[in-house]
């Protein structure tokens, strides 16, 4: 499949996919995720390992499109879904303050 990440074309096959990605360690994720074989990969990792460029270089959802339409399981980050009805109850301060990491209590 012809796919473009990082303004470079490329030829991506799942079979080579999967070969690319025998033998390598998954990294701890934090982000978005693909199911490759029966590892969780981060996939910035597996772009960085499928296109030889810099992590950098590309976004995630580059790699996860091109991913999914080869057939892979792909999983958005975990925890950005906001739980229901917290965020209902919070001031709009509190909420950007949740959703930055901070308190807004001063």
């Amino acid at each position: 499949m012809r796919c473009v990440i990082a303004r470079f074309p490329f030829d991506l096959v799942k079979t080579e996919v999967l070969a690319a990605m025998k033998g390598i360690k998954p990294e701890p994720v934090v982000g978005e995720s693909v199911i490759v074989g029966r590892r969780h990969y981060p996939v910035k990792q597996v772009g960085e390992v499928i296109t030889r460029q810099d992590r950098r270089d590309f976004t995630a959802s580059e790699v996860t499109r091109a991913l999914t339409r080869l057939g892979f399981t792909c999983r958005p980050a975990p925890g950005l879904a906001p739980v229901a009805g917290v965020a209902a109850r919070l001031t709009p301060l509190a909420a950007a303050s949740a959703m930055l990491g901070t308190s807004a209590v001063a």
